[in-house]
């Protein structure tokens, strides 16, 4: 058993991490609040431009519109874009993301990973590492937009992900994120970027559809110049979306996460605190028995 001095060093050390864990779990909690904020505000108008996307498209042929952003071809290159953290004491929120991307790469790309055809485009210093430490191909640095999370710095790195599949040098772009579901849970999400593919209606809906817009609206200009200012609109907000809904669910399991230690650090005080007790009943017996040997001692002299 240890013996007083050491007990109460622990019990104090453990006293002052449960306070970082408390101010952690503070400081997480305002930062949800925040970012919960910003992605509620966003997810309506991503939901409204999906919605008319799918809608314009519903009668023109998405291969006679001239985007670099829609030409399907054959896949030599793809590029993961990778939405993590830049710190850790968040739980299991990096590891199930970067998990599942890799079981996803396994179960889809294991000849191409194999091969080197798979580029891994980092936003936040833990994939980053991840996938350098795997020796991995990745993109230049870590882009580090969660520092100061504005949609002009992400805009930065979708535009160079435009560049690079417009010029040819990726086929294929998908995105990884973990999406905010609520505080306890988030959904690992792989998503497809670029090609760009837009929900076709088929049918009685495709009928509807063209029946609203002919009655409802007049088209200023045609549908196939308004595609073409909507098409990158559209991944730009995607991304962003991502982005914010990873940067919520990051907030919600770190204070999950500090809140489950500082409850840890309870229980570990209350054991703490019983061995520092027991030691002390300890030490105090035995004094008792050294003075009661002591005084029988001198009764027998």
């Amino acid at each position: 058993m240890a013996n007083l001095k050491e007990i109460r060093g622990r019990i104090k050390t453990v006293k002052n991490t449960q306070q970082v864990t408390k101010a952690m779990k503070m400081v997480a909690a305002a930062k949800l609040r925040r970012a919960q904020d910003r992605m509620l505000q966003l997810r309506p108008y991503a939901a409204k431009l999906k919605e008319i996307m799918t809608n314009v498209t519903s009668a023109v042929n998405l291969e006679e519109i001239p985007s670099k952003l829609l030409e399907v071809r054959e896949v030599k290159k793809i590029l993961f874009v990778v939405v993590t953290s830049n710190r850790g004491l968040a739980g299991p929120f990096n590891t199930n993301l970067l998990k599942h991307v890799n079981a996803f790469l396994q179960q889809n790309y294991a000849e191409e990973l194999a091969a080197g055809k798979v580029e891994f485009m980092c936003m936040g210093r833990k994939g980053f590492e991840f996938f350098k430490k795997k020796g991995y191909d990745v993109n230049g640095k870590n882009f580090d937009v969660l520092s100061d999370l504005t949609f002009d710095n992400v805009n930065q790195v979708i535009d160079i992900i435009f560049e690079k599949f417009e010029k040819g040098e990726v086929d294929k772009v998908h995105l990884a994120y973990n999406e905010f579901k609520n505080v306890m849970s988030q959904i690992r999400q792989v998503e497809t970027l670029l090609p760009l593919s837009v929900e076709k209606v088929d049918g009685e809906e495709k009928e509807a559809a063209d029946d609203k817009f002919k009655s409802d609206y007049i088209f200023e200009p045609d549908r196939e110049k308004i595609l073409l200012e909507l098409i990158p609109k559209a991944l730009r907000v995607q991304v962003f979306r991502g982005v914010l809904e990873s940067n919520a669910a990051e907030q919600g399991a770190r204070m999950v996460a500090m809140d489950t230690a500082t409850e840890n650090a309870e229980e570990l005080l209350k054991e703490l605190k019983l061995s520092y007790n027991k030691a002390r009943q300890a030490a105090i017996t035995k004094e008792i028995l050294e003075i009661a040997a002591g005084a029988d001692a001198l009764a027998s002299q």
